[in-house]
């Protein structure tokens, strides 16, 4: 029996038939969903956004404020949300425009009075909404300054087993440095017990291609800390799902086995629409200077970082044994991080006993091949001007 086609879900057809509505934004396909606010059907989520603004604003304000009330912030999560209130108004006093919150509330803050998300009026409270939908209040965070472009990372003490040393005491331009600093761009302490050697973890001799996967893991370690502000520790476990998503040595076991394959690869994970809103390609090629950055520093610096991202993961595995996903999830999603810190805790030993000659020559391989995938892509744009330059003229020939 042929199911009955309808395009309105009060249509009525025979019981015995089952109904089978079309997408009332649409048109075109089958309705799959329906929309919890005014029971519109729909076929899929473009559909859905474009259903009703009123629908999918009110599903966002929820989440916003339903979030605001779950959050539990400490001491110093008030003081960087007041700093960053103190630049968003000073900049609005310089603008024509009006001010997302009034000028009692803005007073409260500045004088250190703790004020909730349901203490601001109606009007501040949709134009905060406004604020947070066109990215105005990103505009406010300070761009995070990574700990490896600063003069003290030059100055990284290690001992022949990896820990850290007393470092000695700053010059004035180190001084300088480390005053304007957070604690977010300072240079994460190296281990604290001593690395053994790697006879010891492995019977066998280590792969020639750890070269390659350290240029992979670094580069997810750079490109998480750059999506995160420098601030990690606000979602540990988030984080980790990041560098695991970036890094096909780390997520994946993959074994690459040219930096051009690994860059390759990273480079395809920042590309994708999970991560394209932070700046695509151009942001993706920026990391490779951080990657590049970190091998000119050397040894000491290398194992600071791989510490660093030993630490973060084993701060991962906490938060994902304290949650109680589905069985599988969980299982699956402990199992991948406990293996990525064996990896990353390997791989550091392994930095602690190579010559310092390696890092200068990994730096000029990844140097070289940031700068072929820079030609690459100005040829195919090149290309893509001339094609569509192309397709214009034969237009306008067919046309005439």
């Amino acid at each position: 029996m042929a199911d009955s086609i309808v395009t309105s879900s009060n249509s009525s057809t025979s019981s015995l038939n089952p109904t089978r509505i079309i997408c009332h934004v649409c048109q075109k396909q089958f309705s799959q969903y329906t929309c919890p606010r005014c029971n519109s059907r729909y076929c899929s989520l473009q559909c859905y956004k474009s259903h009703s603004l009123r629908c999918t604003e009110s599903f966002m304000k929820e989440n916003v404020v339903q979030e605001l009330h779950q959050m539990q912030p400490d001491e110093q999560t008030k003081n960087k949300m007041l700093d960053i209130l103190k630049r968003f108004h000073s900049q609005e006093e310089m603008d024509e425009n009006y001010s997302t919150l009034s000028e009692e509330t803005m007073e409260n803050f500045l004088s250190g009075q703790e004020i909730s998300f349901d203490d601001l009026s109606l009007e501040e409270k949709k134009r905060f909404h406004r604020a947070i939908a066109y990215g105005e209040l990103s505009k406010m965070i300070k761009p995070w300054d990574p700990w490896w472009s600063k003069p003290s990372a030059r100055n990284i003490c290690l001992s022949k087993e990896g820990t850290q040393l007393v470092q000695p005491l700053p010059d004035q331009e180190l001084l300088d440095d480390d005053i304007g600093s957070d604690e977010f761009s300072k240079v994460p302490l190296g281990p604290e017990t001593p690395l053994p050697p790697l006879s010891r973890l492995s019977s066998k001799e280590p792969s020639p291609l750890l070269t390659v996967h350290l240029v992979d893991i670094l580069y997810s370690y750079c490109f998480t800390l750059r999506l995160y502000n420098g601030d990690w520790r606000s979602d540990a476990l988030g984080s980790v799902m990041v560098v695991l998503s970036v890094s096909s040595v780390l997520g994946q076991g993959a074994q690459p086995e040219t930096v051009l394959e690994a860059l390759s690869h990273c480079l395809e994970q920042v590309c994708c629409p999970a991560y394209r809103h932070i700046g695509g390609l151009q942001f993706g090629l920026g990391v490779i200077d951080d990657v590049i950055s970190l091998l000119g520093l050397g040894t000491p610096a290398l194992v600071c970082a791989l510490c660093d991202m030993h630490r973060w993961i084993q701060e991962g595995e906490k938060e994902a044994k304290s949650e109680r996903p589905r069985k599988s999830q969980r299982g699956g999603t402990r199992s991948a991080i406990k293996l990525a810190e064996r990896k990353i805790y390997f791989i550091m030993c392994w930095v602690r006993e190579q010559p310092e000659e390696v890092w200068s020559s990994l730096a000029a391989i990844a140097r070289a091949e940031k700068t072929s995938a820079m030609e690459f892509q100005q040829s195919n744009r090149s290309e893509d001007l001339n094609n569509k330059a192309e397709a214009k003229g034969k237009s306008l020939i067919q046309e005439i």
